[in-house]
Parts: C-alpha cells; sequence; structure tokens
C-alpha cells in the first residue's frame, strides 16, 4: 500500500513539473518534414539561414530538457533495487537509453545549428 502512494506521488510530482516546465517555454515553430526539406533546400540568403539555426538550435533545446527529465528518472529508477526479478529491459535500462538518445539527438541539432549559424554568417559577407 505504502509503495502504491509513493508511486502515485511522484507521479504527480512529475506530471506538475512537466506542465510548470512546458508552461515557462515559448514554443517553437514546428515544421513538418517535407517543410523543413523545402526550407533546407531553397535556403539561400542568411536571413533563411538564420531561420533555420534558430529552428534547430530550438529543437536542441528541447532536447536537451527532454535529456534532463530522463536523466532524473534514470536516477530514480536507478535507487529501486529490484535487479534480481527484472527482465531485461529493465526499466533502468530504458531510461538510461532514452536518455543517451535525447543527449545524442540534441548534439546533432547544435551541430546543425552551427552550420547553419555559419553560413549566415558567411552569406552576410
Amino acid at each position: 500500500m505504502m509503495r502504491k502512494m509513493q508511486t502515485a506521488i511522484a507521479c504527480a510530482a512529475g506530471i506538475l513539473i512537466a506542465s510548470a516546465v512546458a508552461a515557462g517555454q515559448p514554443t517553437s515553430p514546428s515544421y513538418s518534414h517535407a517543410e523543413l526539406k523545402k526550407m533546407i533546400g531553397e535556403a539561400h540568403t542568411a536571413e533563411q539561414y538564420k531561420t533555420l539555426a534558430t529552428y534547430f538550435s530550438s529543437q536542441a533545446k528541447s532536447y536537451k530538457q527532454k535529456a534532463a527529465n530522463e536523466k532524473q528518472e534514470w536516477w530514480r529508477r536507478s535507487q529501486v533495487d529490484a535487479a534480481l526479478y527484472e527482465k531485461y529491459p529493465r526499466p533502468v535500462d530504458s531510461s538510461r537509453n532514452r536518455y543517451e538518445y535525447f543527449a545524442y539527438e540534441a548534439q546533432q541539432m547544435n551541430a546543425q545549428a552551427s552550420r547553419y549559424e555559419e553560413l549566415a554568417a558567411s552569406a552576410r559577407q
């Protein structure tokens, strides 16, 4: 009974934190895959490159936030000592994998943003 109550409290706290974080962040522009591909293909001016850099920066920020949340979840799940009866993939393994994925995607988005910022700077000259 106590375990269920702790789980319910943890879930409620997670929902409250997620909603507070979502309310505090401005919404970033969202483009479909086709729109983004078209924008990349048509980009030739500094303003277009800057728009792409801004988009990829906002995506990187989003992935960094997701990675931070997942790292907390990974830590929380690693505190549970139930390794003897859990099957693979354990919840802690899933959280670690999700953290690594989000961290990798954030790194990729930062690289894209840097690339388009450099292109914007060189297009201005």
